[in-house]
This record gives structure tokens, C-alpha cells and sequence, in this order.
């Protein structure tokens, strides 16, 4: 068999806010280096950042401060997570906003007095939210695409990943196998160190905000190569999804936050505002809250006509309504809505995964070679992601990557040797569709809409995970003896999706186990049959690996190394960013 081979120093998956970053501070750091950017789709027109609305946190303002911005991060989220990644991730994204516009062009909304304007997201104490309007992620790929381009950096577009190889004596990563999707043919690109950024996709849910070709890649081929994973019963959904009946896949898409922090109100089938019956800040409550309040009315029957709720903004001014939210008002109008002067239908949406791989503040992770940035790794939003905070940590980390891989391998300056029958095999476990005789995709993926959304969704409970357990296995068998047509293999888009539901099936797998194993109700993941969060003191994250292709469940205790429950670092005098915390009772 011929496989096309291609090298480079350093190979970025994926070209969201954390891969065109990383590519960016490589190039800075070490420009003698060869990098390459290899994008499912296009170079700047897919990826999750480019559909980010809502905005950017980051501790800007007169009486904020990285320390306030922290306790809302770690409250946020029900303290799970690490916190020296959190702590990262507020101090850097002040530096990360100023190199975002004085170096690669961003234009952010602005207040009068030339300030960046700030703005209201949930779950926050301060307004800290800087944005382009509400297609902030626009902004901040289009630059980032620019400079990627203006510098020359290799693009490898419409390449898939399939699989990492690892080198034969499994010490460390040689290199990526992919199918070049214009084609069809197989590809390995050998490189000294690969960032995984790959981005989350929780398209297993029926309702999820992410483009269908989001499918878990690289959760999934990080499980297949024997990496830790945490916090993957953490899946965030956001609680205003466009509700626009199953026609279209318009349905799932994001209204974001702003909507709420704005003064926009939630109302039922009735047409009652409910928000405050489940939490006092309303609207203005963690997406994890809305969503659960949005969720039981929709279980109690109060729906709107397609089975959701409303959103309504008319009563802040239409004229206010269409200039602040321009691009979802004229979404909204494509769907039928009017957002400025009516109401519009919405449904928690999934859009995020808060669990990935486990990584260190430099972004390395257990495997030698592999680095792991954004929505692929686990650690910096714990239980519940704040609005706002993903696009930082896109940036903030993707940066750190990019800066560790160039000095990493500046002091391993050597390919590694693939493993050749791991690229066969990795091959054939591709190819296996086209020898099956059974045509059941769609079927298998309504089944999988079904059976996460119903029982490992919103509101979970030891039957529906019990029962989602055995019913992914079945899938799983069924997907391995369901076939897609043997012919040309270039844009062959069944084999696609095959591979897409074989990542979303092993991923959905290790959701449910590690939903199974946390017998508390914790920022996204509630139980109705253990309803308290447990003490905080011991509280304690997942982690999940596959070995001998079973799910291995462990727990760990968090490491409060800043700050403990009951506790602050806020004091009444900002304290340096750089500084370590000062803690106070």
C-alpha cells in the first residue's frame, strides 16, 4: 500500500483560536522551524471559534481584577477545577486581549471615552465580556487567519486526523495518519511534536450548537492512544439554542449570552417569566442553572410551540435590540423570528466540553511529543464553563503551545520512527465500512440524537445511565458491522460520517461512565437521584482512559493550591497579576 508521507518540525490539528495561535507563537519563537496547520475544513471558515458571538473575558476595568475574575472562575466552576490552569488562563488573557488587537489587528467594540466596552455574561460579577458586536469569533479568526497566512506557515486543508502514531517502542509520538478528504487517500505526516486542537463537538446530542463535521476527533483519538482524560461528564449546554423545528439545521444554533446579561427574559409556554422559581439572579444565572430551569418546564409541559421556551428582548427598545445583536436578529429573521420586536423560540443546546485531556500549564501532556490546547484538554473550567471563558482559553493556551512546542523541539531535534503496523492498522480500522454490508448511518445516529439527549443529557439518574450504557454498546457493535459504499473515495461523505459516529459512539461511552461514577450534582452534571454537590472539601474529578479497549474510571481529590471552599484571594487592594495569591478567610 502507498501512503503519501509528508514532514514537518511541528504539525497544529485543527485551526480554531488554539491551532492558529499555537502556529503563530511557533513561528515567533523559532522561525527556522517548518509548521503545519492541518484544518478538517478550510483555513479560517470552520472551527468553533469562528462562531463564537458572545465575547472575550478578560480583567480590564476599573474595580475589577484578575483575582475577581479567578473567584468567578473557580466558583463557576463548583470547584473542580485545577487552579493553577485557571489561574493561567485569567492573568494571561490580559496580556493574550492586548496582543489580539495592538498585534494582529482585532477591532473590539469600544465605549465613548475610547475604552474597550465590556459587557454582561452570565455567572460573572463584574462585566467583563469584550467583543465585536455578537460575532466577536469572526473578528478574531479572520486576523488570525491573515497572519498565518502573510508568515507562509504551511496548510494542509481538508485533511482529517485519524489516528496518533506513536514510535514501535511506544515512547513517545512519531506523527498523525490522515485522509486527505479531496482525494480519499491516506497521508502521515511525521512531525518532532503535534498539537492536539482539535476542538470538542458534542454533536452526539440532538440539539448541539457545533457544525455536524465536529465529532470528538481528537477525544477520541487521544482515548485510542492510551491518554488520561477528566471531567468528561462535564458536557456544558447552552441554554439558548434557536428552536426552529427539525427541519432545519438552523435548530441548535446559539443566541448567545448577551441576550440575558442584556435584560432579556425567559418565558414558558404560557408565557411567564419561571427563571426566578429556580434560581434569584433569573436569567442571569450559570448556563448549567438556566438550562436545567429551562429543561423542567419543558418537562412540565409548558412549551412553546415546538416544544422549548421563549426568549424575548422587545421590551429593551427594538432600535437598541438590532443594532447590540445584528447578526442573531438577522438569523433569527432567516428562521422566522423576530428577536428586536417579538419572541423567539430557544432549547438548551449542547456546546461544550468542559473534560478533555489531562495536560500541564505548558500545554505538554503524558505523551512524549503531544501537546494539547482549548477545548480538547480538561482541567480549566471544571464543572461549569463561564461564558466568555472558552475563546480565552483558546488563545491563552494555544499561545503557551505554541511558545512550549518551539523550545521543545529546539532540545529534541530529532524525528522519531513511526510504527509501521500501527499505520496499518490505524488503515484498516478506517477501511472497515467499505467491507460491511449493512446501510443503517442515519439510523444509528437518530438512535444516538436519542439516547444522549434523553438519558446522559440535561438531568441524568442511575436508570437512564444505566440503560444509555448498554445502549451505546449495542451501537457500537452495530456501527462495526454497518457498511457505506465502496466508491469513489474523494468527498466520500457516508465514509465520513461513519467515522464521525464511530468518535462520537466511543466518546458518548466514556461520558456516560464517568456520569455513572459521580454520585453528585456538580456544575453541568446533575443527578436527579443524587441532587447535592457533597461536601467541597473532598471534592474529587474523574479521570478515564481506555485500556484493552475498556473504560477504566478513577477518582482524584482536587488540589486547592490558591484557594479553598469558604475562602477568597480578594483583597481590598488589587494585587499584581503576576503575584502569587494572597489567600483570606
Amino acid at each position: 500500500m502507498t501512503i503519501k508521507r509528508i514532514q514537518t518540525d511541528i504539525l497544529v490539528l485543527g485551526s480554531g483560536g488554539a491551532g492558529l495561535f499555537a502556529a503563530l507563537h511557533a513561528h515567533q519563537t523559532a522561525p527556522e522551524l517548518s509548521i503545519t496547520v492541518a484544518v478538517k475544513g478550510l483555513l479560517g471558515k470552520c472551527g468553533c471559534t469562528r462562531m463564537v458571538q458572545g465575547g472575550y473575558n478578560v480583567a480590564l476595568a476599573p474595580g475589577d481584577s484578575v483575582e475577581r475574575h479567578f473567584m468567578d472562575t473557580i466558583e463557576g466552576s463548583k470547584w473542580l477545577s485545577n487552579q493553577d490552569l485557571a489561574w493561567t488562563l485569567v492573568s494571561t488573557a490580559v496580556e493574550r486581549v492586548r496582543e489580539l488587537e495592538n498585534e494582529l489587528g482585532c477591532f473590539f467594540d469600544r465605549n465613548p471615552d475610547g475604552s474597550v466596552h465590556q459587557k454582561a455574561f452570565a455567572g460573572q460579577t463584574f462585566d467583563r465580556t469584550v467583543h465585536k458586536g455578537d460575532l466577536t469569533g469572526i473578528e478574531i479568526i479572520n486576523r488570525l487567519a491573515e497572519q498565518v497566512w502573510s508568515r507562509g506557515i504551511n496548510r494542509l486543508e481538508e485533511h482529517r486526523a485519524i489516528e496518533l502514531i506513536k514510535t514501535p517502542g511506544d515512547d513517545g509520538l512519531a506523527g498523525v495518519l490522515m485522509i486527505d478528504m479531496r482525494t480519499g487517500e491516506f497521508v502521515f505526516v511525521q512531525a518532532k511534536a503535534v498539537l492536539l486542537a482539535t476542538g470538542g463537538g458534542p454533536t452526539m446530542y440532538r440539539y448541539h450548537t457545533p457544525s455536524g463535521d465536529k465529532s470528538c476527533d481528537g477525544l477520541a483519538m487521544a482515548l485510542r492512544a492510551g491518554l488520561t482524560l477528566r471531567d468528561m461528564e462535564m458536557v456544558q449546554f447552552h441554554p439558548t439554542g434557536l428552536l426552529a423545528g427539525s427541519h432545519t439545521r438552523m435548530t441548535g444554533t446559539v443566541l448567545e449570552e448577551g441576550l440575558r446579561g442584556a435584560g432579556g427574559h425567559l418565558l414558558n409556554g404560557k408565557h411567564e417569566r419561571f427563571m426566578h422559581n429556580y434560581d434569584p439572579r433569573g436569567e442571569r444565572a450559570t448556563r448549567d442553572i438556566v438550562s436545567r430551569g429551562i429543561y423542567a418546564e419543558m418537562r412540565a409541559g409548558r412549551t412553546s410551540p415546538n416544544g422549548g421556551v421563549f426568549i424575548r428582548m422587545s421590551h429593551l427598545g427594538p432600535e437598541k435590540v438590532r443594532k447590540q445583536f445584528k447578526g442573531m436578529v438577522e438569523r433569527c429573521a432567516d428562521c422566522g423570528f423576530d428577536l428586536a420586536g417579538g419572541e423567539v423560540e430557544v432549547v438548551p443546546t449542547a456546546h461544550y466540553m468542559m473534560g478533555g485531556v489531562v495536560f500541564k500549564a505548558d500545554c505538554r501532556t503524558d505523551l512524549a511529543g503531544l501537546f494539547a490546547a482549548g477545548e480538547d484538554t480538561g482541567g480549566v473550567h471544571g464543572a461549569n464553563r463561564l461564558g466568555g471563558n472558552g475563546v480565552a482559553n483558546s488563545t491563552v493556551f494555544g499561545g503557551i503551545a505554541g511558545d512550549s512546542m518551539a523550545h521543545w523541539v529546539r532540545a529534541n531535534n530529532a524525528m522519531r520512527a513511526p510504527d509501521e503496523q500501527a499505520i496499518l492498522a490505524a488503515i484498516r480500522d478506517a477501511e472497515l465500512p467499505f467491507a460491511q454490508k449493512g446501510k443503517q448511518l442515519e439510523a444509528i445516529r437518530e438512535s444516538l440524537f436519542e439516547c444522549m439527549w434523553k438519558d446522559v443529557g440535561i438531568i441524568r439518574s442511575e436508570d437512564g445511565l444505566t440503560r444509555a450504557r448498554e445502549t451505546l454498546a449495542q451501537m457500537h457493535v452495530q456501527l462495526m458491522t454497518t457498511g457505506v459504499a465502496d466508491g469513489d473515495r474523494a468527498f466520500n461523505a457516508q465514509w465520513h460520517d461513519w467515522l464521525n459516529l464511530r468518535n462520537l459512539i466511543s466518546v458518548s461511552r466514556v461520558i456516560t461512565e464517568a456520569a455513572i461514577a459521580r454520585d453528585n450534582s456538580r456544575g453541568a452534571h446533575f443527578r436527579e437521584d443524587f441532587p447535592a454537590a457533597g461536601d467541597l472539601e473532598s471534592s474529587t474529578f474523574t479521570t478515564v482512559r481506555l485500556t484493552d479497549g475498556n473504560v477504566q474510571i478513577s477518582k482524584e481529590a482536587v488540589h486547592f493550591g490558591r484557594v479553598r471552599p469558604g475562602q477568597t484571594i480578594l483583597t481590598e487592594e488589587k494585587e499584581e497579576a503576576a503575584a502569587p495569591p494572597v489567600v483570606a478567610t
